[in-house]
């Protein structure tokens, strides 16, 4: 039984990390598919970049509300004592199973966003003081450089080197964890990387900008 209900609660992270908050905003407010504009992503910064706040920061924060309440899920499952290896493994599932959801969304066709944001909920969940650390790399790196993308990828980074070196973290789970966490978003920003190489990656203006 115990094994049934955690995959269903697995199960459940995915269904929420697959809820399409840029798609569904677009269409129902603005008549518009994300996807079919800018970047084609359907993340909040291609919302911003299409929409603009008015449509960009409510998908920013349900992006981040997402993998918030997926990591939350784990007191759903009354298995799990606070602190213990079990728990903190479990935790790691969900916020996969979340950021998946989110990158490959059974709502919306499996076209969904990098899942930056959502990763940012999930490391609010289970680590504030790490997420707050990525948020001030990412702050930093897009004030420097104008690029979401390499913002995005260097905060990605930071977490790893976070866990690894600074932290000393002895858990593998939660290494292991922010290693795939790195490289999922290595691969949902490959094109970026593409741009980033030829010179032709476009800077965050339209951040800076009123709307």
């Amino acid at each position: 039984m115990p094994f049934f209900w955690n995959a269903f609660i697995l199960l459940s992270a995915y269904l929420l990390g697959s809820v399409p908050n840029a798609v569904w905003i677009g269409r129902v407010f603005f008549k518009t598919d994300v996807r079919n504009h800018g970047s084609g992503n359907a993340g909040s910064t291609n919302t911003l970049r299409v929409l603009g706040y008015k449509a960009g920061i409510p998908v920013l924060l349900l992006d981040i509300l997402k993998g918030f309440l997926a990591v939350k899920m784990i007191h759903l499952t009354f298995y799990y004592i606070p602190e213990t290896g079990q728990y903190i493994n479990f935790q790691l599932l969900l916020g996969l199973a979340v950021i998946i959801g989110h990158i490959f969304p059974v709502f919306a066709n499996f076209r969904g966003g990098k899942g930056v944001a959502t990763l940012i909920g999930v490391i609010l969940a289970i680590d504030p003081v790490s997420m707050l650390i990525c948020l001030g790399v990412f702050l930093v790196t897009l004030i420097v450089t104008k690029y979401v993308s390499l913002s995005s990828m260097i905060a990605g980074l930071s977490f790893p080197v976070l866990v690894i070196v600074v932290f000393n973290t002895t858990t593998s789970s939660l290494v292991i964890f922010s290693m795939i966490v790195f490289v999922l978003l290595l691969f949902t920003h490959q094109k970026n990387i593409e741009r980033l190489v030829r010179n032709e990656e476009s800077k965050a203006h339209f951040l800076f900008r009123r709307r």
